[in-house]
């Protein structure tokens, strides 16, 4: 196997006597959908978010492309080509949709309006519009994101994070909030955008159909630490998961 493009070492933080994430580690294969679930308190979000450089944990080591980027900050990561979404929506309300896209292919250089002005190239143009195809919103390309439907702007806020082509993506909670007829349509999203880029994605996510169907391995935490990283096949079928976490 080639060099993964996302690598966790021994990964620890702790707040006070809370030991959030406990000795972590695990590697993401380039092109790869790496799930990560586990019960509220596992650990989960504090595992995203040092990877994302908005905290830094007390020890261990993240690699992203054979470099150590544990000290960095989202800023910087992003530049480097780590891409994310939130679980709560980062559109911009009152612009189109298609400006949505345009403002995220060039996010973190200048401010918003003039990223706006300055950015249109036929390559950006051509991206924002495959997108827009590609999550089949071309019907609301040009209306106002805060006019649109909770499902349609989760719709363009995850577009948004895939505009600068970003080598992994890290997917928090991408189906939180949304109709179960839109669960299945983002799950077919990501496989597209998957297998069309070979992108890497990691994903927290709670609703488990949409884990197992989605991707290639899932690691299960629980109380900080890794219970178990396989398949979903083999993950359904791990009686220590079964007991801990499903509970059937």
């Amino acid at each position: 196997m080639s060099q993964p493009i996302l690598k966790v070492s021994e990964l620890t933080k702790s707040y006070g006597a809370i030991q959030a994430v406990r000795s972590v580690s695990f590697e993401v294969p380039a092109g790869e959908i790496f799930g990560v679930i586990g019960p509220n308190g596992s650990g989960k979000t504090t595992l995203f978010n040092s990877m994302l450089g908005q905290i830094t944990p007390d020890s261990g080591r993240i690699e992203f492309k054979g470099e150590d980027v544990t000290r960095l900050g989202p800023l910087e990561l992003n530049r480097k080509g780590v891409g994310r979404t939130f679980q709560t929506l980062q559109v911009f309300p009152k612009m189109s949709v298609m400006d949505n896209l345009l403002v995220a292919a060039q996010e973190h250089e200048g401010n918003k309006w003039s990223r706006l002005w300055s950015l249109h190239s036929n390559t950006i143009d051509e991206r924002a519009n495959h997108l827009i195809d590609q999550f089949r919103i071309r019907h609301v390309a040009h209306q106002r994101a805060g006019e649109l439907s909770y499902g349609q702007q989760k719709l363009v806020d995850i577009a948004m994070a895939f505009m600068r082509e970003p080598d992994v993506v890290l997917l928090d909670e991408p189906c939180a909030g949304v109709n179960p007829s839109l669960v299945g349509e983002i799950g077919r999203l990501l496989r597209a955008l998957n297998e069309e880029k070979g992108g890497s994605f990691v994903v927290i996510e709670h609703n488990m159909d949409f884990v197992m169907s989605l991707c290639h391995r899932v690691m299960v935490m629980v109380e900080g630490e890794i219970l178990a990283i396989g398949t979903p096949d083999e993950i359904r079928a791990n009686d220590a998961v079964l007991n801990a976490y499903l509970g059937n």
